[in-house]
């Protein structure tokens, strides 16, 4: 009789385990991520209008400013940095692209090969107000690696950064000069964001 009572009841520890870690997995693999829409086209538009004035108020006007995208999405974003201060003092500023593909700490561990676009800088930064553009900054990895890449064209007079997004997080002594929205998230979320030079629309989100 007892060792029947010890029998059931093992079985029913064991279907009550195997219950729970059916639940478990079920909540971690098939249950659907949570998207949130964060900024719409027309909260991007003006954040990065924003951005301009606070730019061009920053360093008393346009007068040895050079802007600098980092690729893939700091490059659309620096071009119409670019335009909106052209059309607010009619002085178009030199613009270049930086590819950081090579100083990223993670290169070499990487499972995709990644598209190596390459640097694009015409103009001397020497003794020049940088302005590195990007749309996310989470750790500070990617803006290190920027300066990396940076020190390969010269010596500008000063360095400063612009991003759509700060996400918080950072795992380096980063700080953002200019934010078009700062975004407090866990470390298991994910901001996205969509431009429609590549995207072909305009939007942010945040993943769950």
């Amino acid at each position: 009789m007892v060792r029947a009572v010890n029998i059931n009841l093992r079985m029913n520890i064991f279907w009550n385990g195997y219950y729970c870690l059916e639940i478990f997995f079920w909540y971690v693999f098939m249950t659907p991520s949570k998207t949130k829409q964060i900024m719409d086209a027309e909260s991007i538009n003006r954040s990065i209008t924003r951005l301009a004035h606070e730019i061009l108020e920053h360093n008393n006007g346009p007068d040895n400013i050079i802007l600098i995208g980092i690729i893939t999405r700091g490059e659309p974003l620096a071009k119409r940095l670019r335009k909106l201060i052209e059309n607010i003092t009619n002085i178009k500023i030199p613009i270049g692209f930086l590819d950081i593909t090579f100083h990223r700490d993670d290169f070499r561990t990487r499972l995709v090969v990644p598209q190596i676009k390459g640097t694009d800088i015409h103009d001397s930064i020497d003794n020049k107000i940088v302005v590195l553009v990007d749309d996310v900054l989470f750790t500070g990895r990617t803006i290190r690696a920027a300066m990396d890449e940076l020190n390969a064209f010269g010596r500008p007079s000063n360095i400063q950064l612009a991003v759509l997004v700060d996400r918080g997080h950072r795992e380096l002594p980063i700080r953002p000069d200019y934010v078009g929205k700062n975004i407090p998230t866990n470390e298991g979320e994910n901001v996205k964001v969509l431009l429609k030079e590549f995207d072909k629309k305009d939007l942010v989100t945040l993943n769950s």
